[in-house]
């Protein structure tokens, strides 16, 4: 769809998820007018490695970014956001794709956030017990960039590490390619690459590691010069890129945000007044901000640091300016209930009915769980059944790779009905892992008492009330349900110069009306 032309000032966010890339246009109100989004590639040429285009992602940023902005004065877009996954992109010394597989195939040049081929280097680092693993909850992850810098170092040494020139995290890639700026932002190498906005880099982390290589050349493969989300990026956009995207070169281009932060962000900081929530009068730090799509994030911040065992963190100023932030995660939800609804013996049924009804798979699979739920709670359908959800390792607060899924109660049945019960289960597993990470950081300190869901999943009703339930926690959804692209967009418009700073901008923009659950 296209926006209309209006008088006033808009802003532009563009959010590369796992599958597709997003884009919004956004007026000084937070207000979505116009969006657009288109599938992109994804390749697993072995079992945990997953691959992605850089060129076949910027592709399709200027695709989207040119359907939202027609029919609008371009001059009148004041500013672009960018947030995407936390994926590792690499170019060699001309900019140009490396490969980071054994095929030599240099389109394929990110390794995934969700790529789990970096086991053995992962465990080595972890065995460093150096000091900056105190601030990723006591273990790395597997998913961060560090382990698998190491494994192409340690795999790919000839055709990939020896020539690499530059190691992006996405959402930085994205705003050099706009601007030619390769400055960092401070959400990403604080949260994925171990930078500390306090202290810098930490050098003999990298030389106890086996990634000296970075020390000796002052970091600058992986950014020696970092800034806060929102800053304006140089020049704004370059020419070349402006034409790509269908905008006025010279644009204003924000530091970026990793896609969950920038949802944390349109969420977090809501105006929640005359809504009669709970919530209302409590601190900010009260909120655990929980971004929900292929994967899940859980979003808390603090006023001092807190040290929470197997959940990331704590990171200043990394989403919230001025606050630590803890996250939490669950690295497959959204995944998950897709593997196990579409694994299921009455899946070509379920397409089937559903798309008689013209409906989604799952609020036809919601309506049959009413159909069947007869005089009880929906819950207690599950009562024979149960999920353990660690399918792709625990990632919060357990911090165990190793970890595998679980069903029990299965029985010789395989109808629609198991269907619907075991996607409920599944449901309640992911449910139980959030309340299994609120635990954990209330233990260390945080305290908790209202949830702000966004991301796909937030749209599914019961996916929302089983949150609740689970939680015993009242559950806040904002008007707009695109949370993630409002919040590229506030980077956008913080980097305009309209507002001052991050929080200006979310109280008077993207403090959109929630709706309480």
């Amino acid at each position: 769809m296209s926006g209309e032309q209006k008088p006033g000032r808009y802003y532009v966010g563009v959010d590369v998820g796992t599958g597709s890339v997003r884009a919004a246009l956004v007026d000084q109100s937070g207000v979505l007018l116009a969006f657009a989004d288109q599938p992109i590639k994804k390749w697993e040429p072995q079992f945990n490695h997953h691959e992605q285009s850089s060129e076949d992602i910027w592709a399709a940023c200027c695709a989207v970014t040119k359907k939202v902005v027609q029919g609008i004065d371009v001059n009148q877009i004041r500013g672009l956001g960018f947030d995407a996954t936390c994926s590792l992109v690499v170019l060699d010394k001309q900019f140009r794709p490396l490969p980071v597989n054994h095929e030599g195939d240099s389109r394929r040049n990110i390794i995934m956030w969700l790529d789990h081929r970096a086991v053995s280097q992962v465990h080595s680092i972890n065995g460093t017990k150096h000091r900056v693993l105190q601030y990723v909850g006591g273990m790395m992850s597997v998913e961060m960039q560090a382990p698998k810098l190491l494994w192409l170092k340690e795999n790919l040494r000839e055709t990939c590490w020896d020539k690499a020139g530059h190691f992006f995290d996405l959402p930085d890639f994205l705003s050099w390619k706009a601007t030619g700026v390769t400055a960092r932002s401070l959400c990403s190498l604080v949260c994925k690459w171990t930078y500390s906005a306090e202290k810098g880099w930490d050098d003999s982390f990298w030389k106890m590691v086996g990634l000296e290589d970075f020390v000796a050349d002052n970091y600058s493969k992986i950014g020696n010069q970092v800034l806060p989300p929102g800053a304006s990026l140089g020049n704004g956009l370059t020419p070349e890129a402006a034409k790509d995207l269908g905008l006025p070169a010279g644009t204003a281009v924000a530091a970026s945000l990793i896609d969950a932060h920038a949802g944390g962000l349109g969420v977090i900081g809501a105006d929640v007044r005359g809504h009669g929530l709970v919530c209302e009068g409590q601190p900010v730090t009260s909120r655990l901000a929980v971004i929900c799509g292929t994967s899940s994030c859980h979003m808390g911040i603090s006023k001092d640091p807190i040290f929470v065992p197997g959940v990331w963190g704590p990171y200043f100023s990394a989403m919230v300016p001025g606050f630590w932030l803890n996250e939490g995660g669950q690295s497959v939800t959204g995944k998950l209930i897709d593997h196990m609804v579409q694994g299921h013996a009455a899946f070509p049924e379920l397409q089937a009915k559903a798309t008689a009804r013209c409906q989604s798979v799952y609020a036809y699979l919601n309506s049959h769980l009413d159909l069947i739920k007869k005089a009880q709670p929906v819950g207690f359908l599950t009562v024979d059944l149960h999920v353990w959800p660690d399918f792709h390792g625990n990632r919060s607060p357990l911090a165990d790779l190793t970890l595998k899924g679980m069903v029990t109660g299965l029985k010789l049945s395989q109808d629609l009905d198991d269907l619907a019960i075991l996607y409920l289960a599944t449901v309640q597993a992911i449910a139980f892992g959030t309340r299994f990470i609120i635990e954990a950081m209330e233990a260390e300190g945080h305290s908790i008492s209202t949830l702000f869901l966004c991301g796909g999943l937030s749209k599914n009703p019961l996916f929302v009330q089983m949150h609740a339930d689970i939680t015993g926690m009242p559950v806040v959804l904002s008007q707009e349900v695109e949370s993630v692209l409002v919040g590229a967009a506030i980077l956008g418009a913080c980097a305009s110069g309209d507002f001052t700073s991050v929080q200006v901008c979310e109280d008077q923009g993207a403090g959109q009306g929630p709706s309480p659950v």
